[in-house]
């Protein structure tokens, strides 16, 4: 059964076969702006966020990680730190643009492909890692079995990602955030394909399948020890670990 992430958005596409296109070309179109836009999204913050989330995740030195989603590589740079030089990074990631800017910026292996249909081998990864782009994946059941098939037993799945706020006062501040000053920032800033991707991003976050939706696919997928730990109302974190 699919399991998709949020409806069909059509004021970005017609129909679910051109959502991959979409989302490639928006990508390849904002690489080179995306981690400043990413900064005023996070009010500078992200870095951090992302560093401690993974440390208290069990990330660091001598681990073989595959950063599905990779984009720039923010995940990807912030897991480097853990390892100090330690392990190996492969950044997956459907765009090109957004690969090349990765690369460019940390040197680690990467591969062009989707989450859906892995291009790597079984078994060859200790962890797997992506932010803030499982809102973008056509299927969270067959993005999920992927993610197992290429974990070693034993390992984990960390998911970091925004999610809607639950409380009136708090969705009211996030929509005029996310869904207003944010694109007029970037569409000042870096003009219309940044304001268009932040319109789209927050479209995602607030078309989003609830939590509970995730939490099952991941069990449905065969992963245990699944949970969601969640900060500040929105920013959420799924872990999940294949079974040994």
């Amino acid at each position: 059964m699919t399991i998709e992430p949020h409806p069909l958005l059509s004021a970005y596409y017609a129909d679910r076969g051109e959502r991959v296109a979409f989302v490639r070309a928006l990508f390849d179109r904002t690489a080179g702006d995306y981690d400043r836009i990413n900064n005023w999204f996070s009010f500078g913050s992200g870095d951090a966020y992302r560093r401690r989330v993974l440390a208290k995740a069990g990330f660091g030195p001598g681990q073989r990680v595959l950063d599905v989603a990779t984009g720039t590589g923010l995940v990807a740079r912030a897991i480097a730190k853990l390892q100090k030089g330690d392990g190996k990074i492969v950044g997956l990631d459907l765009s090109a643009g957004m690969l090349a800017v990765a690369r460019a910026r940390l040197p680690l292996d990467v591969v062009q492909g989707r989450a859906e249909a892995l291009p790597l081998p079984d078994g060859s990864f200790d962890a797997l890692t992506m932010g803030y782009a499982l809102r973008h994946v056509a299927d969270l059941a067959t993005t999920f079995a992927e993610f197992k098939r290429v974990l070693a037993p034993g390992g984990r799945v960390v998911l970091l990602e925004i999610g809607r706020p639950s409380g009136a006062f708090a969705y009211g501040f996030a929509k005029l955030y996310l869904g207003h000053v944010i694109p007029a920032l970037a569409r000042v800033a870096t003009g219309r394909d940044g304001a268009a991707l932040m319109h789209y991003y927050w479209d995602t976050i607030d078309q989003c399948v609830a939590p509970t939706v995730i939490l099952e696919a991941l069990h449905e997928a065969g992963f245990e020890d699944v949970e969601c730990r969640t900060e500040l109302g929105m920013f959420r974190n799924y872990l999940a670990r294949k079974p040994r």
